[in-house]
């Protein structure tokens, strides 16, 4: 997945209409997503390496091929060593002429140049120098392979899991697992089988050892048990030690995070101090954990580390007395050092492969929990696509709950009834239910009890692809991405024409305000958008939705942070465009309202009045005190407003 620069600059559509292209601005070419080869096995009773094997075995043919090539590199280094041996017997210790006792003959010892021996450890070190690059070149590949797998495997998953998964799930939480925690593991499963080879090569150097001298390659051995018992130990006790860092730096995160995103609260309460105390605190634990982890890994690498050199001692000993007794030559010895030296690397580096394999097993497991998770509202067996949507909306005896079935009741017995093309205004006290009301007809959740039908169709007999695709929603809090403005308007329909986004821009009275930014439609905004006042970014989302042409549109309070000056100018368009279409509006306002066929109030998760506003307001004082509290809510959000915007 790749984005590739075109030749030509971005073209910027300047407010007269005009284009401007820019040679300075590349524009992007569109991006395709590769979905990954293989994903996690789902079977939880594996262990958690054997369930991320399939992601290895996609990329087997260079993680062989790298592995292959570092188990060759090894090989020739091993036969230096040899070489030197020869080299000292056969040119630098050579002895002198000397005769046969018995027959008297003149025996002259073969001396082999010693330059022979030079090219060869020469060409030897060039060969290994190249398999090593090659192996390295083609092991890092694979490890960001199965980095940028794993990281689209649970960014994928995300995107399928369900609203309720993300009402008690932390930001900070999923950030921290999908990139320290995939760095973990990925560390682990492309570096432990290359320190794995290089313990291979300590049999093969081993082997040499026994063919030099059996007992002292026997007596070189002598300590190993004991650096396998002590690395047993040492993993035992980093595992928990190793999940609680991970877990640590998962709660940093989330702090982080939330403050970032909230920082206009904080400052609003003059709160800084107050955050700074609760990241002190949650930097203080992890510190606590990376000082146990360190004083862990402090008591146990050095014995593991130092164990061979007790044996490096035992075999000097013995190989010293069997040089002075002439069982042994000098060039034997050297060699046997040089073997032993290289046996040594791989144990020397158990102690950081135990601890890379414990903060890898608790970095999956924490992988695993989200990836296990599996979404709640799904495509049923056999549903069906809605092709042709007329705007029928039916809610029949609605019964729903957040947090389960023993969780209070937020709509009880619900029903209602749009005819397609009918504008239907929901009224009530805040937090009755109404943008409830709008999360269940985009199956956003489902519902406890009764149906939702879209057509005559429950909505969960449709394929949820479909029935959102007909159904344009604007929430009460627009959300806007880091982009320019005019990809925000066209996230929907990414093909659609400036002129099809200039017209939706212009219908949700946005234009005006868009024209008078630096870059017009290209400039883009902050991050959610604060770059923009709450109303520019209503406006906007109104915009983004009307560009998309739904038969069914949902306003959720979609113009509460527009002055009402503004809001007028958009009701005009707002009234041509719902022509037609079904609409449900949320609304407080008396002119929102005013837009509606008929209005309903809702109290108490029900129902409780239904009629057109004149009717309701001469025979409901409910409703009358739902619209007197909306008053001053626009207030407060008119303060807000302008405290933005300044």
């Amino acid at each position: 997945m790749k984005m590739l620069p075109r030749l030509a600059g971005r073209r910027r559509h300047k407010p007269d209409g005009s284009d401007d292209v820019s040679p300075f601005v590349p524009e992007p070419e569109p991006v395709r997503y590769e979905a990954p080869k293989a994903t996690i096995d789902p079977d939880r009773s594996k262990k958690w390496l054997a369930r991320a094997m399939p992601i290895l075995r996609a990329h087997k043919k260079i993680f062989i091929i790298s592995l292959l090539l570092s188990f060759v590199g090894l090989v020739l280094q091993l036969e230096i060593p040899k070489l030197l041996m020869e080299a000292i017997d056969n040119s630098l210790a050579v002895l002198p002429p000397t005769r046969n006792p018995t027959t008297h003959q003149l025996i002259v010892h073969q001396h082999v140049p010693l330059h022979i021996y030079v090219w060869w450890i020469a060409g030897l070190a060039v060969a290994g120098v190249l398999a090593g690059y090659v192996s390295r070149l083609f092991l890092f590949k694979t490890a960001y392979n199965i980095e940028f797998d794993l990281r689209n495997i649970i960014y994928e998953h995300l995107t399928k899991m369900s609203f309720p998964f993300y009402d008690r799930v932390q930001s900070g939480q999923l950030i921290s697992r999908a990139n320290s925690d995939i760095r973990s593991v990925q560390m682990y499963m492309t570096f432990a089988p290359m320190i794995l080879v290089q313990c291979s090569i300590a049999l093969v150097a081993f082997g040499f050892m026994l063919w030099i001298n059996v007992p002292l390659a026997f007596v070189s051995m002598v300590t190993m048990p004991f650096v396998y018992l002590t690395g047993v130990k040492m993993r035992k006790s980093m595992f928990p030690v190793s999940w609680i860092i991970q877990a640590r730096l998962a709660e940093v995160a989330t702090i982080v995070d939330e403050n970032i995103n909230g920082v206009r609260v904080v400052k609003s309460f003059a709160a800084e101090q107050q955050q700074l105390r609760s990241l002190a605190k949650a930097a203080d634990r992890v510190q606590w954990g990376y000082i146990k982890d360190a004083d862990l890994r402090a008591r146990w690498t050095p014995t593991i580390q130092n164990l061979p050199q007790v044996g490096l001692a035992l075999v000097l000993l013995v190989s010293g007395y069997m040089v002075i007794h002439g069982q042994l030559q000098l060039g034997s010895i050297v060699a046997f050092y040089s073997y032993l030296l290289m046996m040594q690397a791989p144990f020397m580096m158990l102690g950081m492969i135990i601890m890379m394999g414990q903060r890898a097993a608790a970095s999956a497991d924490r992988i695993y929990e989200i990836l296990d998770e599996k979404p709640t509202v799904v495509d049923r067996p056999g549903a069906v696509d809605l092709v042709h949507c007329e705007g029928d909306v039916r809610f029949a005896s609605v019964d729903f709950a957040y947090g389960g079935d023993d969780a209070p009741l937020v709509l009880s017995d619900f029903d209602l009834h749009l005819s397609p093309g009918e504008t239907v205004a929901l009224v009530g006290r805040t937090g009755v239910g109404k943008s409830t009301v709008a999360r269940l007809l985009t199956r956003f959740y489902d519902v406890t009890a009764g149906a939702v039908e879209v057509d005559g169709h429950d909505v969960r007999d449709l394929t949820l692809a479909s029935l959102r695709s007909h159904i344009g929603i604007v929430l009460d809090e627009p959300f806007l991405f880091s982009i320019s403005i005019r990809d925000n308007i066209s996230y929907g329909r990414p093909a659609a024409s400036f002129a099809e986004i200039e017209a939706a821009a212009r219908a949700a009275g946005a234009d005006e305000f868009i024209d008078d930014l630096p870059e017009g439609y290209e400039t883009v905004v902050g991050e959610r958008g604060y770059t923009l006042s709450g109303g520019q970014r209503q406006r906007i989302a109104i915009a983004r939705t009307l560009l998309v042409n739904p038969p069914i549109l949902v306003l959720d309070d979609a113009t509460s942070a527009i002055d009402v000056q503004v809001e007028q100018q958009i009701h005009g368009a707002l009234r041509k465009l719902m022509e037609g279409r079904t609409t449900l509006i949320i609304a407080h306002r008396l002119s929102t309202i005013s837009l509606a066929d008929r209005v309903v109030l809702l109290d108490g998760g029900s129902i409780v009045a239904d009629g057109t506003h004149s009717e309701l307001l001469a025979t409901t004082p409910l409703y009358a005190e739902v619209l007197a509290q909306g008053n001053e809510l626009d207030a407060a959000r008119l303060v807000t407003d302008e405290a933005e915007v300044h």
